[in-house]
Formats: C-alpha cells, sequence, structure tokens
C-alpha cells in the first residue's frame, strides 16, 4: 500500500515517482504531460509515444498486469483496449488495412494513361488535406545526390490528383531501377521541375498567399507525408510548417529515442501490412501516409480550449508552476494545468 507522502510525489501521468515534491515539479514543467500523449487503456498511463505505450504493453519489460489484458483484449494496431476478446477480434479486423494491391503505375496503365500531369480536383469538394510522395533518382560523380523523378499527391479517400514524371534540372547519373522503376525514357519527355514545382505550390496554396496562410479556417490545404523536408526540398518548393503533417517527426509515431521510425516499419506496425517490397510505388506511400495520418487525426482526446502549452492563454500557467505555487497543488492538479509540446493532429478535426 503507498503511504500518502509516497502519491504526493509521483507524477499523475507517467506514474514516475520522485523522493521530493520540488524534483515533481521540475518533471512537470518540463515534461508537457497532456490529454493527448497516448495512454495505457488499464492502467492509464501517459506514454510519449505509441512505440513507447507498446513497450509498456508488451515488452520486453511490460507491466504484467497491462500485458495479460492486453493479450485478450488490446487491438495490436491502434493499441485500444476493447470490452471482450470477441470485440477485439472484430475491431482488429476493421482496424488492419489491406495492402494496394495494385501500384499507381499498374492502375495508370489499365487506363492507357502515362500520367496524370493536370491537377484538375473535380469533386463537389475540394479536398483539405493531401498526400505527397517523390521518388528520387541520383545525380552527381557517383549518383549519390538526390533528383526529384516523380512525385504523386492522392486525397484522403486514395484518389490521385497529381501525378508526373520529373525532368531534373542536372543529369542523371543512377536511374537506381530496383526501387525506383524508372528509366531514361520516362524523363525523356517529362515535365521540367520548375513547371512541376509551380503547378503543386499552387494547389496547395488554393488561392491563398503564403505570408496569410493559418492552421484554421483558410482555403490552404494540409500536406501530409513522410519525410516531407527532403521531398519539398527536392521540389525546391517552401510550404508554412504549420501545414505539414509528417508521420516521420509526430511525436506519437517517433522512437522512444525521439528518432524517426521508418514508413516501412509503421505501416506494418499500426496498419497491419507490409511496403517497400521490389519498386517503390510513390502511390503506394501517399496511401500509406494518409491512413497513418488519419488514424492519428481521428484519435478522442479531450477538447481543450488552448491545448498547446505555448499558446498564449496559457501564460497563467508559468506563474502557477512557481515552486511555491506548484506544491501547494496535487499531482492531479499539475497535470490538469499541464499542456502538450507539439500539435496533435486530432486538432485538425475541430478546424
Amino acid at each position: 500500500m503507498e503511504s500518502s507522502e509516497t502519491l504526493r510525489n509521483k507524477c499523475a501521468a507517467c506514474y514516475r515517482q520522485f523522493n521530493k515534491l520540488e524534483h515533481l515539479v521540475e518533471h512537470m514543467k518540463i515534461s508537457y504531460h497532456s490529454g493527448h500523449e497516448p495512454t495505457c487503456g488499464v492502467c492509464k498511463k501517459h506514454c510519449r509515444s505509441f512505440e513507447s505505450l507498446r513497450e509498456h504493453l508488451i515488452g520486453p519489460l511490460p507491466k504484467q498486469e497491462c500485458k495479460n489484458i492486453f493479450s485478450l483484449r488490446g487491438c495490436r494496431f491502434c493499441m485500444t483496449i476493447l470490452e471482450s476478446p470477441n470485440s477485439r477480434r472484430i475491431h482488429q479486423e476493421r482496424c488492419q488495412f489491406s495492402s494496394v494491391n495494385s501500384g499507381l503505375t499498374t492502375r495508370m496503365a489499365a487506363l492507357g494513361l502515362r500520367d496524370k500531369a493536370m491537377i484538375d480536383y473535380t469533386s463537389s469538394r475540394s479536398p483539405r488535406v493531401v498526400a505527397l510522395s517523390c521518388k528520387m533518382v541520383g545525380g552527381g560523380s557517383d549518383g549519390s545526390l538526390d533528383l526529384c523523378a516523380r512525385v504523386c499527391i492522392t486525397d484522403e479517400s486514395d484518389n490521385v490528383i497529381f501525378h508526373t514524371y520529373v525532368k531534373p534540372s542536372m543529369a542523371v547519373t543512377s536511374y537506381r531501377y530496383e526501387t525506383t522503376g524508372i528509366r531514361p525514357e520516362n524523363l525523356r519527355d517529362a515535365m521540367p521541375l520548375k513547371q512541376v514545382q509551380r503547378k503543386i505550390q499552387e494547389f496547395l496554396c488554393n488561392g491563398e498567399p503564403m505570408w496569410k496562410i493559418r492552421p484554421r479556417g483558410g482555403k490552404a490545404r494540409i500536406l501530409v507525408g513522410h519525410g516531407l523536408d527532403h521531398d519539398l526540398d527536392r521540389l525546391q518548393l517552401e510550404y508554412p510548417s504549420s501545414m505539414i503533417r509528417d508521420t516521420a517527426k509526430y511525436p506519437p509515431l517517433m522512437k522512444t529515442s525521439k528518432l524517426s521510425n521508418s514508413l516501412k516499419y509503421l505501416t506494418q506496425a499500426y496498419l497491419g501490412y507490409d511496403v517497400h517490397f521490389g519498386i517503390q510505388d510513390p502511390y503506394e506511400d501517399c496511401v500509406a501516409t494518409m491512413r497513418l495520418y488519419t488514424r492519428m487525426r481521428y484519435q478522442k482526446h479531450k477538447i481543450e480550449a488552448y491545448p498547446l502549452a505555448a499558446d498564449a492563454q496559457n501564460r497563467s500557467n508559468q506563474v502557477a508552476w512557481r515552486q511555491s505555487e506548484a506544491e501547494r497543488m496535487s499531482p492531479d492538479e499539475m497535470l490538469s494545468i499541464s499542456r502538450s509540446d507539439y500539435y496533435c493532429w486530432c486538432l485538425d478535426s475541430l478546424a
């Protein structure tokens, strides 16, 4: 049985125990615990990432009680605890996605199309969220310089909005055919990089000047992808970070070491199928990143008027974190005023 003094110095989020109350206060100041963190459905422990939650539930050193319940009623994809083993079976079948059976090249070949070089979205509802992926060939004397040679954009329903081969601005010295499937003839009459850049920029901004783009209330589109910093750099394209949702940099999807997970791992662990066997298709990457984004976006979290620690309205919390003030609070009260240090994608559903 834990003593009242022990409970007094125990973090209400991650359950870390401290010898002194002031140490708990310092921990709360820098941990940014919030209701947006992945949380164990059994003991309600907050974890920094889903990988950390997975370790807590499955191993290598799991909490035994949580592991036992999770093994019977836990979904191995979204980490949710269900009411019964039967509920878990039904839920997990729905939670697991199937692979993209035919890549973009196969789909378009069946339609008699070489590419979709025009962005012409004719749906009655223009997409607010789109996914982008590029495939690179090699430039430079040793072929190690990445040059964008193919780009694809899809919407939330896996429809292709834009696809084209891209003619690099410098000579290609390695087509990397084993993984890209790109041959010299694909790029011979391809769209020049500058033209591709302009089309994508105009589509993403959707009529809004760059300086005016805001994450809520505007017309500009949310851009989803994996390793988008690199893709946008190779496209020589700028876009506001507030509109980018990168599965390689989203804290809940990162490793416990705070390094990025590969898209291959994320797709297998959280969607339940495999990607990146043989020739890699940008369409397949777009679909996988959009599915990951959607799964994260529809997480059910407590709605807060000002959910970020950086929000100006939370500055009063800084006063509360003064040692003399915080030491009067219980661990639960400290957690109630703590806010996230990253933008949770569930907030996109409120926009």
